[in-house]
């Protein structure tokens, strides 16, 4: 074994930590806010197309519930806040370097997604957007920082798809997922005698281009009532990239799959101005485990990714009203049993369950345009997080322990476009004024 290998090995353990990414919207790092409508809803019923045309990112087989040609673009910001505070437990050494700092970032994340009928029953359709992302950045010489410094993960995802109405009742739908997927992560080196002030950085960064696909069916039993689940698959990753330490660095890869989603939406009309929606999200994350950094010279190991999540579920509810033939107001609330709990807790990734409520409205503009408009704000709470020796997450047994708090505020406008104006398709799958 040569001497740059053994070296390699050699700091492995002080780096094992440079684990999870940053956190998010949908649990982890994946990000939900795919549709200015379905932020209102708290994305109720986004697989059943209570988010619009947008929804064929939770069902592709929602491409068919709008006759003609559609286009529909979102824009929203994501406004995260927290704080890491350690606590008794942290070594001595590092807990006079104090709190994190607020960590959040705000980001804006566009997404779209446009329809075309070919025939009477025959659709196509594409959605764009990012399903994973996100930034968190505390202070650099903050207590926790050989557990890390700064986290990145950037994304984009193109999803063509097409549909078919097999009958008035049920339509069904695949598609294809194109998916890049990037991330950067730092931290400090803990070095024996050396002030915690003056640690030198490392990072693992690294990108990839993948692919995976989608399928999903709707039914509407009777009018008014539509049920839809959709699936997308897992992608495989194989990231390649870079992890450098002082004085010492190497091309590295990984294998990252990234958690399959089984949506459930049900969409259901009281009376002919007012709808509840229902929905349920499954996020494989346990299927993410601990993700090896892989020498590309050396084929061994030089550090991990400890992720280890559980897997994820969603469940929201949303109610909309036609206030008049040109408004629509809507509100929802959803709880996220997500994929971090105490045992896999990160100063990257500081998240538990979350509860969102939500509100929005639609302005049918004209015959042709409908606007969007969602407010949510997302309750995080007080988690704990605990880090070194015996812990998922350690570095050199150097103990570290804090509680960490946040919130986030999400924004999102939007529009839908009719390009013409075709005639009705009989019986519609969902009578919608907006």
């Amino acid at each position: 074994m040569t001497g740059v290998t053994i070296r390699a090995l050699a700091v492995a353990g002080a780096v094992a930590a440079m684990g999870a990414a940053t956190g998010a919207q949908a649990g982890a790092f994946g990000l939900r806010e795919q549709s200015a409508q379905g932020v209102g809803l708290a994305f109720a019923g986004s697989a059943s197309g209570a988010a619009g045309v947008s929804s064929i990112f939770w069902n592709p087989a929602t491409v068919t519930m709008r006759p003609g040609f559609n286009s529909e673009q979102s824009l929203t910001f994501v406004d995260l806040s927290g704080e890491i505070r350690p606590t008794v437990g942290t070594a001595p050494f590092l807990a006079p370097f104090g709190d994190s700092g607020e960590i959040g970032q705000g980001a804006v994340l566009p997404s779209g997604a446009t329809s075309y009928q070919l025939t009477d029953r025959l659709y196509v359709g594409i959605q764009t957007g990012a399903p994973y992302g996100l930034v968190t950045k505390p202070r650099p010489d903050w207590a926790g920082s050989i557990y890390g410094r700064s986290s990145r993960i950037f994304s984009l995802s193109f999803n063509p798809v097409i549909g078919y109405r097999v009958n008035d009742w049920l339509s069904v739908g695949v598609g294809a997922n194109v998916e890049y997927f990037r991330l950067t992560l730092r931290q400090a080196i803990p070095v024996p005698g050396l002030s915690p002030a003056f640690y030198p950085p490392a990072f693992i960064k690294g990108e990839s281009w993948s692919a995976g696909w989608t399928a999903g069916a709707t039914i509407t039993p009777w009018e008014g009532t539509v049920l839809g689940v959709g699936y997308r698959s897992s992608v495989h990753h194989d990231i390649e990239g870079s992890f450098a330490l002082p004085a010492f660095g190497q091309q590295v890869t990984a294998n990252l799959n990234t958690p399959e989603k089984l949506s459930v939406g049900l969409t259901q009309a009281l009376n002919p101005v007012t709808r509840i929606n229902l929905g349920f999200e499954w996020d494989n994350w346990s299927r993410l485990g601990n993700v090896a950094i892989v020498s590309r010279q050396f084929g061994v190991p030089v550090t991990s990714l400890p992720l280890n999540f559980k897997d994820s579920y969603f469940y929201s509810v949303g109610l909309e009203y036609d206030w008049s033939p040109s408004l629509t107001v809507r509100g929802g609330f959803g709880y996220d049993d997500g994929p971090i709990d105490n045992s896999n807790r990160s100063v990257r990734l500081p998240d538990g369950d979350r509860y969102v409520a939500s509100v929005g409205a639609s302005y049918r503009w004209s015959d042709k345009l409908v606007l969007n408009a969602s407010y949510a704000h997302v309750f995080l709470g007080k988690n704990r997080i605990v880090a070194g020796p015996g812990q998922n997450y350690n570095v050199a047994n150097i103990p570290f322990a804090a509680v960490a708090d946040g919130s986030a505020d999400v924004v999102s406008v939007g529009f839908r476009y009719a390009w013409d104006s075709p005639a009705a398709i009989a019986p519609a799958p969902l009578v919608r004024k907006y």
